[in-house]
């Protein structure tokens, strides 16, 4: 698009000059400006469509229960991980305390066995191997003496002999005995028992987890940020695995599907701007672009379902745009014609047809604040009704009583009101700007780089 001046229209000016006394008497709007273009861009046609959620999921129960809570009501707006509804949980969380307890049962055997042998038992087995080899050397000791009586042909008898040796053999076991569960102890748990009470613990715990996704499910949640469009349940009532118990659908973004036919679908491209407007909100134009172009056509009426994306808005947790809202979409359906361009600012809803303010450019002239000594254009601007067509970049085709060149009012243009006399209304823009630190918003004269303007200062 061209410049108005050396301001492009990527950059509008803005008049900030609420507090200016003027020179000339009477009241002038502050605006800013920009010029029509004319341009080639694709031909568009006006399909209807219908607004749809970006997301919609009916959401169910996963195991059966009776509703204990169900705190959402049609038209809520939920956010995503909150509540829908909550089911009786009293059995299965005994059941998930219970395995939590045994959990811990084995976590502590498995920290027994790695933390070894206490010091304490340590010493005590080995002190009850050296008392048992002690009793292991006294009773050698005696069996020695027995034996060598009898040899003597002593008052010994062989009975006596033979219960000595028994006393001795029953000594050296238990020193035995007593020396390996003191090398036990030493040695700690062998490294296969705890792998096996390592392993009861991982089992104990997948049983506390598979108990507690259990209750989980006890809990329905809603998926996404949406609204709540339908109620399929109600406190007290069962529901069985897989029963729906409420609908959310997501409007933070909106879709517009409409059906093209075969012959123009060609043009339409995902990533293309789109301009939609929606009858029930005639004061609103959105702007959107093709999110797809379904390449599967309805057979029976030979059209492609093309999906437009718009932002939504929302006002204190209401949505602007609802589903099923009908719309209005113009796609470029043909070749490059050419068209007028305006700002898409420009444009001022709300009455019959859409319209744009034009500056009168013959009658602009050149005042001065006496005070500042600060400079503006000023001039008479005429209501001109347009009908819009193809979106382009930032700016819409229109058709009306304008011809390229003209001077459009693109900011300010809802405050602009006839006078009672019925004179034309007067608006005003900064012929330079004034204030070092605002150079970038500044505005500019729009007649300044032409030569054609027919604006200049009188």
């Amino acid at each position: 698009m061209r410049t108005i001046g050396i301001l492009p229209l990527a950059l509008l000016a803005v008049a900030t000059l609420s507090g200016v006394a003027l020179a000339q008497p009477p009241a002038a709007s502050p605006v800013a400006v920009a010029e029509v273009v004319e341009r080639e861009i694709s031909s568009g046609q006006t399909f209807v469509g219908t607004v749809t959620p970006l997301k919609s999921s009916v959401v169910g129960s996963a195991v059966a229960g009776r509703v204990l809570e169900f705190p959402v009501n049609e038209g809520d707006r939920v956010r995503k991980g909150q509540t829908l509804a909550q089911l009786l949980t009293e059995t299965i969380r005994l059941e998930v305390e219970t395995a939590k307890a045994e959990l811990e049962l084995r976590k502590q055997e498995l920290a027994e066995l790695e933390n070894g042998s206490r010091p304490e038992e340590v010493e005590q087995a080995r002190a009850a191997t050296e008392s048992a080899r002690a009793r292991a050397e006294y009773a050698r000791s005696r069996h020695s003496r027995m034996d060598q009586l009898f040899q003597q042909g002593r008052a010994v008898t062989r009975e006596q002999l033979e219960e000595t040796h028994s006393a001795l053999v029953e000594a050296e076991q238990g020193h035995l005995s007593a020396k390996a569960n003191y090398e036990l102890l030493v040695a700690g748990p062998r490294k296969e028992r705890i792998a096996q009470a390592a392993a009861r613990v991982l089992s104990q715990q997948e049983t506390v987890n598979r108990l507690e996704d259990q209750m989980s499910k006890h809990r329905m949640k809603a998926p996404f940020d949406g609204y709540v469009i339908a109620e399929h349940t109600e406190v007290g009532e069962w529901v069985s695995a897989g029963d729906p118990v409420a609908e959310v659908v997501a409007l933070d973004e909106v879709d517009v599907q409409a059906h093209v036919v075969e012959s123009q679908a060609a043009f339409v491209r995902r990533g293309m701007p789109v301009r939609v407007e929606v009858p029930a909100l005639p004061q609103e134009l959105f702007d959107g672009e093709v999110a797809s172009v379904v390449p599967q056509a309805d057979l029976r009426s030979r059209t492609f379902p093309v999906k437009v994306r718009l932002k939504n808005r929302i006002e204190q947790d209401e949505p602007l745009l609802k589903a099923g809202m009908l719309a209005r979409v113009m796609l470029p359906t043909g070749p490059k014609t050419k068209a007028m361009l305006v700002p898409k600012d420009a444009v001022v809803l709300g009455g019959k047809q859409p319209e744009v303010w034009v500056v009168d450019r013959a009658s602009v002239e050149t005042v001065q604040d006496e005070n500042s000594a600060q400079a503006f254009r000023q001039g008479p601007a005429r209501r001109v009704p347009v009908t819009l067509g193809i979106a382009f970049e930032e700016s819409f085709g229109v058709a009306g009583d304008l011809k390229p060149g003209d001077w459009v009012v693109v900011r300010g243009n809802e405050r602009i009101r006839p006078p009672d006399a019925g004179q034309p209304p007067v608006v005003r823009w900064p012929l330079e700007r004034t204030q070092p630190d605002t150079a970038r918003h500044a505005a500019q004269d729009p007649a300044k780089n032409r030569s054609d303007s027919g604006g200049g200062s009188r």
